[in-house]
């Protein structure tokens, strides 16, 4: 281990001199500790020792992290390749201190039990007082991320605010063709077929896209304008509960009923019909040449593009209330997800493990969590009142201020911490906030799926079928909304193959794992 003097830590590079000396309280060891750490993650494949987060972290806790990342060249893009990267150095058996990565809960909760993870709950019980009273505040979330043997095995990042993605709409060219907002899903129909037809845009051409996504599972959260579901979390096609039981969104008869629909819609051209292929740069494109009516996506980031108005005459893209479904329910299927899959872990190999859960309860104390979401104190924001407020030059850059973040060391998910949503409404402007309120006043949201942990009898049974279900389930659903083939008159046969694939056993260990867990 390499020696470090505590001037040396005190003073590399992170301006902060004076201020980390007056927050002793803070400190971990009196003699700088050196720990390795493995960091795998889509927006950063490898540990930054010079993030200026990291160095305040250092100054303030004395814990002196070193990067011993292992497979830091592998694409991180897909969870696959994030996988594969935690696979390789669990197989090379120089597994560092602290492991973190996107997607870690399953790996974790797979080998801690095996001896490849240290438990954290009676570190935390008796080591770490802010994450002790975080759990305690949030005994679901301390459910969610426990492996079946009762033992918590990582620190996951946790999200926070209530709101992500909303329905949005060009109000300018309801204006134009004299219409409201739309309230029901018939009306919804309506609406598009009218974007379609009449011109709104005013070129004189029948170019316009009337509703697209950047993401194509965007186009079957609609089937919940059918009483169907797409998702039980914030991530795509996943289970969800409905009184007290797990099931699976693409097996209840709602979905059939809004594919049925949505494959009408596509053939009547009011659905983006390179929706499947036209992929993230959708939004971009379809707004800036004025030909996009309506999409479903993140309240801050889709609001921003009212910017447009500078370029486009009279441009309005704002959120608009769920409408009513079939039946007159108004529901918000996607919201942020309180816990992620993402966080960090102590190896077996960790000599300081009481070290280690304190430097994680050091994210979770008011000035570790601050240092997380929103950088160094002087660099990208100042106090004012108490309260973080982001520079002029972080709030005007031309980055968008989430990158600049990441860029500095904040807002790491591979990090285990707690976030802070102030940090996002302060670069949200009136457009978001005005639909934040819209969606907060009429009570939309609905209950998230937090996940289970398997045995590895039930680990067994899942990863035996459940790939290649859901890649059957995905691959009918294209079909039917492309044209091949007849939801309505296949759904007795697509059940049946289900079944046959092994879906109901799928069903039962999720079912048991989920009433070991939570019940």
């Amino acid at each position: 281990m390499r020696k470090l003097t505590l001037a040396a830590v005190l003073l590399t590079g992170t301006g902060l001199g004076g201020s980390a000396l007056a927050d002793e309280h803070l400190r971990i060891v009196e003699e700088p500790l050196e720990l390795t750490i493995q960091m795998n993650h889509a927006r950063y494949p490898v540990y930054d020792e010079n993030w200026p987060v990291e160095q305040a972290a250092r100054a303030l806790t004395g814990i002196h992290l070193v990067d011993a990342t292992v497979g830091a060249n592998m694409r991180t893009d897909e969870n696959t390749g994030r996988t594969e990267a935690l696979n390789l150095m669990l197989a090379s058996g120089n597994i560092p201190d602290i492991v973190g990565s996107s997607r870690l809960k399953d790996f974790v909760n797979q080998f801690g039990p095996e001896g490849a993870f240290v438990p954290l709950n009676d570190l935390i019980e008796e080591h770490a007082p802010n994450m002790r009273a975080f759990f305690a505040e949030n005994p679901d979330i301390a459910s969610a991320i426990s492996a079946a043997d009762g033992n918590m095995y990582y620190i996951p990042y946790l999200p926070d605010g209530k709101y992500g993605r909303a329905y949005f709409i060009r109000y300018d060219w309801l204006d134009a063709l004299g219409l409201d907002v739309p309230e029901t899903v018939e009306e919804v129909e309506e609406v598009l077929r009218a974007f379609k037809t009449q011109d709104p845009n005013g070129n004189g051409l029948q170019d316009e896209v009337p509703y697209f996504a950047r993401q194509w599972p965007e186009l079957i959260r609609l089937v919940t304008l059918w009483d169907g579901r797409s998702s039980g979390s914030d991530t795509y096609h996943d289970f969800y509960v409905d009184d007290g039981q797990i099931r699976h969104p693409y097996a209840g008869e709602g979905y059939r009923d809004g594919i049925a629909n949505l494959a009408r819609w596509y053939e009547e051209g009011l659905i983006d019909g390179e929706i499947f292929t036209r992929g993230s740069s959708a939004r971009e494109y379809l707004l800036s040449e004025n030909l996009g009516g309506m999409t479903h996506d993140w309240f801050a980031s889709t609001s921003g593009y009212n910017r447009l108005s500078e370029s486009i005459d009279g441009f309005q893209f704002r959120a608009f209330a769920p409408p009513a479904s079939v039946s007159g329910r108004r529901i918000a299927e996607h919201r942020r997800i309180p816990i992620k899959p993402d966080g960090w872990a102590i190896s077996y190999t960790n000599e300081h493990p009481v070290e280690t859960i304190r430097y994680f309860d050091f994210w979770f104390s008011e000035e570790g969590r601050r240092l997380a979401n929103f950088g160094v104190e002087g660099q990208q924001y100042e106090l004012v009142d108490g309260e973080p407020i982001f520079t002029d030059e972080v709030l005007n850059s031309d980055q968008p201020v989430n990158n600049q973040l990441y860029g500095v060391g904040a807002q790491l998910q591979a990090r285990g911490y707690y976030q802070d949503y102030a940090y996002e409404v302060q670069w949200s402007n009136e457009y978001a906030l005005e639909g934040i309120a819209l969606y907060d006043e009429g009570d939309y949201l609905i209950d998230q799926f937090l996940g289970v942990a398997f045995t590895p009898d039930e680990q067994q049974i899942y990863d035996r079928h459940w790939s290649s279900i859901r890649d059957y389930m995905l691959e009918r659903q294209q079909q039917w909304i492309l044209g091949s083939g007849d939801v309505m008159e296949d759904w007795d046969d697509y059940l049946a193959t289900l079944d046959d694939m092994g879906f109901q056993n799928v069903l039962e260990v999720m079912n048991t794992a989920y009433e070991r867990q939570y019940n």
